[in-house]
This record gives C-alpha cells, structure tokens and sequence, in this order.
C-alpha cells in the first residue's frame, strides 16, 4: 500500500524548496510514499523541475500563507486558500493520510482542530515530539498546544503518549511518568497533584512522578506535563545541547593539543552529535486529531523534512486513531 502524506510546502524558514527537496527525499527512500504538495503551484513546479513522476507527486494550489505573526484563528477562517487549510481539507476528507507542515504552530493547531476535528472523546489535542535519552527514545506530551490544562486533560495526555509509544516504537508497556518538581506521590501544585490520582488508575505502565533533572537518563518512555511546562522542559533541552556543543567546539579548538585529542574522539562525537540531532526524530505530532499531523521545525531542513514525511507515513500505517478513541470511550 502506498500512503499519500500532504506536504504544507509553505512556512519553512528556508522556503518551499526545502520542504520539497525533503518531500522528494522521502519519495525516494520509501516505495510506499507519495506526496501531496500544497502551496503555489508555479513555485513548486518551479522547485521540482521539469521532470517528475505525477503518480507519486502531486500538486494542489494554494497560494495564502499564514505567517507567525497573524492570529491563527481569524487567518484559518479567513484565508481558505492557504496551503495548511487545503491540506487539513484533504486529510478531513480522507484524500490524504497525513499531513507535515514546518509553518506556524498556532495555524496547525487551530486547522486541525477546527477542520480535521478531534478524535471523539479527546478534549484537547496535545503536541508530542520525540526527545533522545541516555536509554531511547522519550516522548514529551504536551509540549505547547494547551498551555492551560485540567487533571483530565494530562490523563488523556498518558493514554495517548502510552499508545503512541506502543505502536509507534513497539515498547510493550511504556513507561509513563509525570512531569513534576519532586518524585514523592505528594509533591507538586494542584494540576499535577490530581492528575497523578487520575494517571495511576489508569490501566497502563505508570511509574510516578519525574523529576526534569531525570528526564534525559532515560528512567521513562513518555513524559507527561501540561503545555506550558512541556515546552519550557523542550526549549530548555534543546538550548543546553546547543551551547555545550558550541563550548566542546571552542574548548577543541583552542590549542594544538585538543585538536589532535579532537581529531582522535571525533567519531564518537559524531555519534553523539547524531543521537541528539532533532533532524533525525521527526516532528511533534499532534496527537488527538482524525489523521496523522506532523508539525516540523521551521528551520528544518532535507533531512528532517524526509524523516517527518516517513513520521506521518508510519502514523497511518499504525491504527492508533481507532486505539485512542476505544481507550479513552473506557474512562468516561
């Protein structure tokens, strides 16, 4: 079976030819993925040349873009014919089986929502990106789409993260944990004090709470938090890799003697380099909605392009749409 995964070429950092160059890639990688470009469609002929094959690649014109300075909400009512509203329009309709966008966040929460629409029995969607640990791979939900949540919303958040790890990575029991300041059962504010009474009744693998100092040992395989707290966790993640990189750079530079200790440790380091590399575990998807949806990085490149194009491609083929909504009908 080949899945068709609509690629929201507008929104990149870079501009469409990023985001099609990875479409591309993927294509190539993979004989059961074809794509679905939407954006300007001179543009994007432009950025395929002439010569590709219409039965993997396919283009529809949407020539509005949404940028990260207009209010999600109005800009996804008002311009129907931007590139992120006609991809959720398909996948709605079913005429795609995924959808990847490196646009703005706001845009893709608010049209998947309101046009893809919820999983019946989700109360909020919930972004879950992939975080490499010491052990494998974690998964952080909510990492931004609900930065003001409910004890039952952090308890749908485990069910789906349990699930998505289950399938997705085929860990058998994943193992579930919550985002809080303290391990002991007691610990935290309200939020995270009711939601550990709602998670450990939950028929999964919970295993208390965890501490954020903990989160890259690999002790869990899905942390759980509120948005707000998720993406400070993320930013904060990913900042403190960026500037230890570039203080190792400076450090093996700056003699002769930690050039050539340098020259001698560079395959681990590249190694090292590569586990942490977001480029390498896809998107954030947006776990909660009828379809699979990938929100890439807006500096994303070929690469990271190719692996969420693969990410939404795998979604489909797993069938945790129908998981969720039998977990969650068995809470209520």
């Amino acid at each position: 079976m080949v899945y068709n995964i609509g690629v929201d070429v507008n929104g990149s950092d870079d501009g469409p030819k990023m985001m099609v160059d990875g479409a591309l890639a993927a294509i190539k990688a993979n004989k059961d993925i074809a794509v679905t470009l939407f954006g300007d469609e001179t543009i994007i002929k432009n950025c395929l040349g002439e010569n590709y094959d219409a039965n993997t690649i396919k283009i529809v014109h949407a020539p509005d873009v949404i940028t990260n300075t207009e209010s999600p909400t109005e800009a996804v009512r008002q311009k129907k014919e931007s590139s992120i509203v006609k991809a959720m329009e398909y996948l709605a309709k079913k005429e795609i089986d995924g959808v990847v966008s490196a646009g703005s966040t706001g845009a893709v929460l608010t049209a998947a929502t309101l046009i893809a629409r919820r999983i019946p029995g989700v109360k909020r969607p919930a972004l879950a990106p992939i975080m490499p640990t010491l052990k494998g791979p974690l998964l952080l939900i909510d990492c931004g789409a609900n930065n003001d949540s409910t004890p039952e919303f952090l308890e749908q958040f485990a069910i789906m993260g349990s699930l998505y790890m289950k399938h997705l990575f085929k860990i058998e029991a994943p193992r579930v944990a919550l985002i809080n300041n303290g391990a002991e059962a007691g610990k935290g504010n309200a939020l995270t004090k009711e939601a550990y009474k709602l998670i450990e009744k939950l028929p999964i693998n919970f295993v208390g709470n965890l501490e954020p100092r903990y989160i890259l040992e690999g002790t869990a395989d899905v942390a759980v938090s509120d948005g707000f707290i998720g993406n400070m966790v993320l930013k904060t993640t990913e900042g403190v890799a960026k500037s230890l990189f570039t203080l190792m750079k400076k450090e093996f530079t700056s003699s002769l003697k930690n050039k050539i200790g340098a020259a001698i440790l560079k395959p681990a380091f590249k190694n090292i380099k590569t586990m942490m590399d977001y480029t390498e575990h896809g998107g954030a998807v947006l776990l909660g909605v009828n379809g699979g949806v990938i929100k890439g990085h807006g500096s994303s490149n070929v690469r990271a392009v190719q692996v969420c194009v693969q990410q939404a491609r795998d979604f489909a083929k797993s069938g945790i749409i129908d998981e969720i909504k039998q977990d969650l009908s068995s809470i209520e």
